[in-house]
Formats: structure tokens, sequence, C-alpha cells
């Protein structure tokens, strides 16, 4: 399991601040649930409004990209911007602050480790 810390979470918003400047969004929506915690610390950042749905010309967030499916669903969304912290394939019509190629198990800072470790067993169990 490959832990992150608050420090790693100030650094990805850090960056996803600074490749927001110059750019104009209707609000900030992050994807239950791992996605809300960014969208809100984005929200105070970028003085944007929380969105509880996605709507065209928004800032879409979301803590890890994996197998896509979950952010599929707003591909087609009109001028959004979607951003994911982690991306565990090489980003395409999505934006990542950070890459791995590893298949390791992710344990976002919010996260409880032991129930994050039951998650990874089912997960796995699922594939």
């Amino acid at each position: 399991m490959r832990t992150l810390t608050w420090q790693d979470f100030e650094r990805a918003v850090d960056t996803i601040v600074e490749r927001c400047q110059g750019q104009r969004f209707c609000g900030v929506h992050g994807i239950p649930r791992g996605g809300l915690v960014l969208a809100v610390t984005l929200s105070h950042r970028l003085d944007l409004p929380l969105l509880s749905s996605a709507q065209p010309g928004c800032l879409l967030v979301d803590d890890v990209y994996e197998t896509g499916l979950t952010l599929e669903a707003y591909r087609q969304l009109e001028n959004c911007t979607t951003m994911v912290w982690l991306s565990k394939v090489e980003p395409q019509w999505w934006q990542a602050v950070d890459v791995t190629e590893t298949d390791e198990w992710i344990v976002f800072p919010w996260e409880n480790a032991a129930a994050a470790a039951l998650d990874e067993q089912l997960y796995r169990a699922s594939r």
C-alpha cells in the first residue's frame, strides 16, 4: 500500500491551483467520495462555488483514476476540465497531478488505513 500524507495533499492542491490560473470555471464538482475533499479545498482556494452536480464549464476533480469507469460518465461534459490527483494510467482526456504505473493500493490522508486494506481485498477479489 502507498500511503499519502496531508503534505502530499497540499502539494497536489497547489499544483491544481497553479494549472487553473487564467481559466474560468462555473464551479468545482468532486466525485464522491475521494473527490469531495479536493473539491471543497479547491472551491476555497479558487474562490469558486462548490457544485452539487457536474455542470458544463466546471472543474471536475477526483482522487484517483484507476479503471476510468467513474469518470467516463463525465467525459462528454462540455467545457469541463477534469483533474485527478493520481492517475494509474497515462492521462488522455483528463489531467493528473501525478501519474504512477504501480498497481499499489493508494491510501489517501482522509482514509482509515484498516478500512482501506479491506477495500483493497474486496476490490482485488472482484477482479
